[in-house]
């Protein structure tokens, strides 16, 4: 709680004026369950001049890298092994991976550490993603889009999801208001 309640106090510190005008953010959050439907962490996104930023803490994750994704469906259901979540977010039709001359998905972003303690802390910038409707990207569209965290690291290259293994676990993204 002590570091939603920061990250909130960080976007709050990001109001205010720029220019002589007033900016606006966009916010959205997601809360991660595990297989088991447990809340396992939340993190928050704000999207900046420089893309959309997440930000926050998973709790429970096995220690070591992991691939994180974006997919294309707001929709966590444990019961499918979060397959209901779709595939990567891909909106230009892009292969998956860094590495590949026809990469990368909007959704894809660079493999996550969880520490020996369970914890994977999050401070992610994606600039292929929007939180402004009407934007390329834009990840609260009808359907909506999710967070994924694998069991093992991407090798940015293999389309169409990097080699990274199951989804372990799962956050919708949903529009929040601060």
């Amino acid at each position: 709680m002590k570091i939603t309640t920061a990250i909130l106090a960080s976007v709050f510190l990001l109001t205010g004026t720029a220019n002589g005008q007033e900016t606006e953010l966009t916010v959205a959050e997601a809360t991660f369950v595990d297989l088991e439907g447990n809340e396992i962490g939340t993190v928050m996104l704000t999207e900046t001049e420089e893309g959309v930023t997440i930000a926050g803490t998973i709790e429970g994750i096995a220690e070591g890298e992991h691939g994180f994704h974006i997919h294309e469906t707001g929709d966590c259901d444990p019961a499918t092994n979060f397959e209901s979540a779709g595939s990567h977010f891909a909106p230009r039709g892009n292969e998956h991976g860094f590495d590949n001359p026809n990469g990368p998905h909007a959704g894809d972003m660079r493999n996550q550490t969880a520490g020996a303690d369970g914890q994977l802390v999050l401070n992610v910038n994606n600039d292929l993603v929007s939180l402004s409707e009407g934007e390329e990207g834009y990840l609260l569209d009808e359907d909506g889009s999710a967070l994924v965290v694998h069991s093992g690291p991407d090798d940015y290259r293999t389309d169409p999801s990097g080699n990274s293994g199951d989804r372990i676990a799962c956050g919708v993204i949903e529009a929040t208001e601060i």
